[in-house]
């Protein structure tokens, strides 16, 4: 190991006094952060093997059926709630505060079409499930280095809807959703279709945008080697100014040409086309102007042809490996977005990012502020962080059993369930049925939370 400063050996013994057994404290994994100094960039122990365990199993008796009921074993699932999965669309904010600084309104839709596509982004290699939220079930995150707060509610067990409420810690935008997926198995895949309105509010321009995530499909479920691809069009309105971005997420295609590619186009609001994006989900995205796009479209389609002519007279014909291709830039594109690099140690650490790393950090000013409904604090969770399979699998089943049985007796008494920083109602910029935040929960009296662990 590397020699380091008395000082930081002194961090570091403080850190595990405090954190005991929540956190496993390993100098190799720790890394330079841009705000905070130091970051974690290792889970406390390293994911399970699966292969060991057959999904076929439990799931050849649910083709084409919605599998938000079917309950799956422990060892499939990652330590992250799904409330913590969607707070990793916060991962690239500085995108929102770029839109923000801009005063030309198509400039701001470049911004924001690229933070839609990075919302998606952290899903790369992310085979494991994350854990289903428990009704009532909330989690907050507070970044002071990115300049944000969030706060998510289980609004909805059957249906499973989780909501969550993102805001400027300077007041400078609101971004928030409630997400629904639908999950289907067809055999050899599992399909997640997204359902749900996500909205980003810039009150410093008056504007409102509003968009559907693509929708995620998991390969090779049954046998192979596990992979993600997007797919789908999303558009992003602006709904001050009429002004669109139509993104198509590119399937696969038959040898893989197309996977992870994202290719789409901002009109204005005459409908005109006034530029071109394009990209990788998994990478990055680029802008460039309409007309160098399609000559370049044109030019790539022409040495695609010409290359599949001489190819037919060959007698060795090499079949493309999926995802083989890099991303070929324009020339005169500029970059929107690129994606951060994963720690080293990701694929041991069920393919986090640093950003994924640290959700479920908990330490005691953590514990002293946030409800005992959050996301940290399931037991099931933390047991699988820490790699004890077998715990995390009873705690699993105990919560289930004991979500059931709170069910079982509001229904005898006819009492209703109330949510308890959300509410349903029509979403203010498209009349879309949605989830918004009541604005109760940083008012800090969680004295009427219930017991759900």
């Amino acid at each position: 190991m590397q020699q380091v400063t008395t000082s930081l050996y002194y961090y570091v013994y403080i850190q595990q006094v405090q954190y005991k057994k929540s956190r496993f404290l390993c100098l190799e994994h720790f890394e330079t952060d841009r705000d905070s100094g130091l970051a974690l960039t290792s889970l406390p122990a390293p994911m399970f093997s699966r292969n060991d365990f057959s999904i076929w199993s439990i799931l050849r008796k649910c083709i084409g059926m919605e599998l938000s009921k079917i309950t799956m074993p422990v060892i499939f699932n990652e330590p992250l709630s799904f409330l913590q999965r969607l707070t990793e669309y916060m991962e690239h904010t500085y995108l929102i505060h770029q839109a923000n600084t801009s005063d030309d309104s198509i400039e701001r839709m470049k911004c924001v079409a690229a933070f839609a596509v990075s919302a998606v982004a952290s899903q790369w290699e992310r085979t494991g499930k994350p854990f289903n939220p428990l009704l009532g079930e909330t989690y907050e995150l507070v970044r002071d280095d990115l300049g944000f707060r969030l706060i998510s509610e289980q609004v909805s067990h059957h249906p499973p809807i989780s909501a969550f409420h993102a805001e400027g810690l300077q007041k400078d935008f609101v971004f928030h959703g409630s997400i629904y997926p639908k999950l289907k198995f067809w055999g050899k895949s599992v399909e997640a279709e997204p359902k749900g309105i996500i909205t980003l509010e810039l009150p410093k321009h008056n504007e409102a945008y509003t968009w559907m995530n693509p929708t995620c499909c998991v390969h090779n479920i049954i046998v192979g080697q596990l992979w993600i691809e997007q797919y789908g069009n999303v558009e992003v309105i602006n709904h001050r100014t009429g002004e669109k971005c139509c993104l198509s997420f590119k399937p696969c295609g038959l040898f893989g040409k197309e996977l992870h590619k994202v290719e789409g186009y901002i009109l204005d609001k005459s409908k005109k086309k006034v530029c071109n994006l394009y990209g990788k989900w998994t990478e990055c995205m680029y802008i460039v102007d309409t007309a160098t796009f399609e000559t370049h479209k044109k030019n790539e389609k022409k040495a695609s042809e010409d290359k599949k002519s001489s190819k037919q007279t060959s007698d060795s014909e090499e079949t493309p490996q999926p995802g083989g291709d890099s991303l070929e830039v324009i020339p005169g594109s500029q970059l929107l977005w690129r994606i951060a690099p994963r720690p080293v140690n990701s694929a041991q650490m069920y393919n986090f990012t640093t950003f994924a790393m640290q959700l479920d950090e908990l330490d005691k000013e953590i514990e002293a502020v946030i409800p005992k409904t959050d996301s940290r604090l399931r037991p099931d969770i933390r047991a699988m962080e820490n790699g004890d399979i077998d715990l995390a699998s009873e705690e699993k089943k105990r919560l289930e059993e004991k979500q059931r049985a709170a069910r079982k007796n509001r229904s005898k008494s006819d009492d209703e369930w109330k949510t308890r920083w959300f509410y349903q109602g029509p979403n203010p910029h498209n009349g879309s049925q949605d989830w918004l935040f009541s604005n109760g929960y940083w008012d800090r009296d969680y004295s009427q939370v219930p017991d759900i662990y």
